[in-house]
């Protein structure tokens, strides 16, 4: 019987510690969905011989609270408050002339999401639009498979202010 018990325990044990790396670190789905995102972004920039976007994290970091706040429903889905997150963006960058925003409520799935953008005159332009930094914020919701994406696109043609 106490055999039995300990390979039910180990069987528990070992199925735990495979199952870590997948539901461990919301922070690294995160950061992959980033990164594809920017990926497909940037891979159709230069198919359409436009430079590649830089990851900012400053803007990130602004896209990524907008996007909470559209998951908490704190604001309406869309651009409420651009005004206000363009002007503290200008801030932290020096020459800045120009900022735009894409956001989506969209299924988690980084390459058809940036399709989603492209086949949007509006936010085709943004994303062909003269920017050099950009920033990807995403807040996923309690419906499985769904998140709030927002990209901001920034473009300064200073140093970063740290």
């Amino acid at each position: 019987m106490r055999l039995h018990l300990m390979k039910k325990l180990m069987t528990l044990l070992f199925v735990t510690i495979l199952a870590l790396p997948y539901a461990a670190n919301a922070s690294q789905i995160n950061d992959e969905n980033q990164r594809m995102i920017l990926f497909y972004v940037n891979q159709y920039r230069t198919k359409h011989h436009l430079p590649p976007l830089q990851w900012s994290p400053l803007i990130s970091k602004e896209a990524a609270k907008h996007s909470q706040d559209m998951a908490r429903k704190i604001i309406p889905f869309g651009h409420v408050g651009y005004t206000q997150r363009i002007k503290h963006l200008y801030q932290s960058h020096v020459n800045c002339n120009g900022g735009a925003e894409n956001v989506a409520y969209y299924k988690i799935n980084a390459k058809k999401l940036v399709e989603g953008w492209l086949a949007s005159p509006g936010h085709r332009r943004n994303i062909e639009g003269h920017y050099n930094l950009t920033g990807i914020g995403i807040a996923y919701t309690k419906k499985p498979g769904w998140a709030y994406f927002t990209q901001i696109f920034l473009r300064s043609d200073g140093k970063k202010v740290a």
